[in-house]
């Protein structure tokens, strides 16, 4: 009465999963092979001088001259942000942000909250495509209160060698 041997509806499962494999492999292919539009954000180093005490992630830092990057292998999620003299650094995460015109000079972005600077964008001379810094819970916390401002610092590409 029942007699269907079970090897018969094992394979037809088999080829079932095969079917929809290929189309998956072929989709994830596609996916990391073709440039999103992140591939736009920040690209080279920048050299920037911040005149204020600001905070970048988790980290707050003092005025100075500063070398941003964006770190590899960090699917552009990932930038650091370190003092020239080497004294003082913090990675923080990103994610893409568009500007509302694209910049003449590659400038930061920065949230004034009181007396205090969040670090906001990033964006690149000629590029409308940026960085938006994503919020710590610090910040979060603070701009709850009130966003007085933004202020923005010029940064400067480095030159190759430094």
């Amino acid at each position: 009465m029942f007699n269907k041997p079970i090897t018969n509806s094992h394979s037809d499962r088999n080829v079932t999963s095969r079917q929809y494999f290929l189309p998956l492999f072929i989709a994830l292919v596609v996916l990391t092979t073709y440039p999103s539009k992140a591939q736009a954000q920040i690209v080279g180093d920048l050299e920037v001088n911040i005149p204020f005490q600001f905070h970048a992630g988790n980290a707050k830092l003092p005025a100075g001259e500063y070398r941003v990057h964006m770190l590899d292998d960090s699917g552009l999620t990932l930038v650091e942000i370190s003092s020239a003299d080497g004294s003082a650094s913090a990675l923080f995460q990103v994610r893409e942000a568009d500007a509302k015109s694209t910049p003449d000079k590659s400038e930061l972005i920065f949230n004034k909250c009181g007396d205090r600077y969040f670090l906001a964008e990033l964006f690149e001379e000629g590029s409308s495509a940026g960085s938006q810094v994503v919020e710590s819970r610090y910040e979060k916390a603070v701009s709850q209160k009130a966003m007085e401002a933004q202020q923005h610092v010029t940064a400067h590409r480095m030159q190759q060698g430094n």
